[in-house]
């Protein structure tokens, strides 16, 4: 399935990281988790139109491992995966 996000809208895959107690126990999934934050750009729209008419590039790419707003993007589940979808405004930075 392919995506087509509109204006500035991104797709993104949220990463889920395992959590492990600094003497080394790895907690379980069932454990209670935190909403990720970290997540791969999926999908970009073409970006906003500003005031003067013209349309304003995205600043992620497909491909970019992101930092996102904890509660910015929407949840959204696709064939039983879960997704985000949110602004590029959510997004905080580009992991390197």
């Amino acid at each position: 399935m392919t995506f087509q996000p509109l204006s500035n809208h991104v797709f993104l895959e949220p990463l889920e990281e395992e959590k492990t107690t600094k003497s080394g126990i790895v907690l379980p999934d069932t454990a209670e988790r935190e909403k990720p934050i970290k997540g791969k750009v999926l999908a970009t729209g073409p970006g906003k139109v500003n005031e003067k008419g013209e349309r304003v590039q995205m600043s992620v790419k497909v491909g970019d491992m992101v930092l996102f707003k904890k509660y910015g993007p929407d949840e959204i589940e696709i064939e039983g995966k879960k997704y985000l979808v949110g602004d590029e405004d959510d997004i905080l930075a580009i992991l390197k």
